[in-house]
This record gives C-alpha cells, sequence and structure tokens, in this order.
C-alpha cells in the first residue's frame, strides 16, 4: 500500500524553525510595542548600559554598583536642557528622530578615513540607551533606527528629553541629571546653574573621558563654546 502524503504528514525540521521564528519575531515585536507605550508614562528603572557596566565591574572584582536617580523634568533646571540640545542636537524641536544632515556627514567622514563624526539625534541615543545594548554593529543601528521611529511616534519631544536626561551616562557609573548634580556639584538638578549645564553638556560624547567635576582646559573651552551656542539659540 502507499503511504498517504499530505495533510496527514508530519512537518518538517525548516517549516517548524520557520514556525519558532515567525513566533520569536512577532513576540518581540509585541514586546517592543508594550515598552515603548510604557516608558511613555512610567520612569526607566534601569538601562541596558547600567547592567552591562555594572556586570563589567563585577567581573573585574570591582563593586556594581551605579548612581542613578530618576527625577521628572520639571524638577531639572531648565538651562539642562538648553544646554544639551545646543550641544548634542540643535535640531531636536524640529526633525523627526533623524538629522539626515549629519548622518550624510557622519558617513562622508567615514567613507574618507576622517575622525568619525557622531551623527546621532537625541532621540536615537534615547533609543540606544533604553532599548538596546551599545554594541558598534549594523544590527545594533538597525534597532536603534526602529526605537527611534516608534519613540518619535509615541513620545513628545519633552518626555523624550526627560528619558534622555535620566538615562544616560554623565560620568563613571554616574547616570543622569539628579546623579550628576548630586555627586559632582552638590546639589539637585534643579539647582544647576547655566554654567554648570554647560559643563555637564560638554562630557556627553565622552562622560567617561571628560569630567564635569574636575574640568580640563579643553572641558572649559567646550563650557564656552556651548554657552555661546545657546544664546545663539535664544536660550
Amino acid at each position: 500500500m502507499k503511504k498517504k502524503s499530505g495533510r496527514g504528514s508530519k512537518p518538517s525540521f525548516l517549516g517548524k524553525l520557520f514556525r519558532c521564528l515567525r513566533n520569536v519575531v512577532l513576540t518581540l515585536f509585541v514586546l517592543s510595542i508594550v515598552s515603548v507605550v510604557a516608558f511613555r508614562f512610567l520612569p526607566v528603572p534601569v538601562t541596558p548600559l547600567m547592567l552591562l557596566n555594572a556586570t563589567s565591574a563585577f567581573l573585574e572584582g570591582k563593586s556594581p554598583k551605579f548612581h542613578h536617580t530618576w527625577v521628572n523634568i520639571d524638577e531639572m533646571s531648565p538651562h539642562l536642557k538648553a544646554a544639551v540640545v545646543a550641544s548634542e542636537d540643535q535640531l531636536f524641536y524640529e526633525h523627526n528622530g533623524f538629522d539626515t544632515k549629519q548622518i550624510k556627514l557622519a558617513l562622508e567622514e567615514r567613507m574618507s578615513g576622517k575622525r568619525k563624526r557622531g551623527g546621532s539625534t537625541i532621540t536615537q541615543q534615547t533609543a540606544k540607551n533604553v532599548f538596546t545594548f551599545c554594541s558598534r554593529t549594523w544590527l545594533r543601528k538597525g534597532v536603534e533606527a526602529y526605537f527611534t521611529v516608534l519613540i518619535e511616534l509615541c513620545w513628545s519631544k519633552e518626555r523624550i528629553l526627560e528619558v534622555y536626561l535620566n538615562s544616560i551616562e554623565m560620568g563613571p557609573n554616574i547616570y543622569g541629571a539628579e546623579a550628576v548634580s548630586q555627586e559632582h556639584f552638590g546639589c539637585s538638578a534643579a539647582k544647576l546653574s547655566r554654567r554648570q549645564c554647560a559643563l555637564v553638556a560638554a562630557t556627553l560624547p565622552a562622560p567617561r573621558k571628560y569630567s564635569s567635576k574636575n574640568p580640563s582646559k579643553y572641558m572649559r573651552k567646550r563650557q564656552q563654546q556651548i554657552l555661546r551656542q545657546m544664546s545663539n539659540l535664544g536660550y
């Protein structure tokens, strides 16, 4: 007798693998939507970078502690918002998450072998800090771009700034405006002066290299540049 085939046959290995991958992708897609919507209202308690740096410290035999305290944006100095926009993303309130001009310049410099330019907007940096691990791969950049679109669709610009200023690294094991204010200036984020905010913003490209607590001559120069940019932008 001939064996029956068709609907009664067992699914192939490739069929099972495809369905498994499909379910994983759908699950991750749903979780991404839920997490972005949730963080539109809820504080971000911890980020992948915080966990990664804490784990690295533990493996090196050091204390895995980090400094991070969430505060609402109205509990931060308004000068801090102005300073980071002036130094990091002057078109923040105008673009939809991507600064195409800066991206083009960054790609041109990368192709020509010049010093790499940072082309990421505040929204992209927020997506990277909150939703991805900070490895330098095209996959991570793709995930970052996906979350950048979701964030711009679901969050207001004010909320993006609030999450950014609470999650970004501002010194070794120091994350967010309140933590850097307490650790480096002995005050709350609400009490930061205009000059202090410009100094904090000057560290953001490399917060483990540059210090707002013990600023170098280069940092003082960057501080003055940011203060001028703030004035030019009307802050």
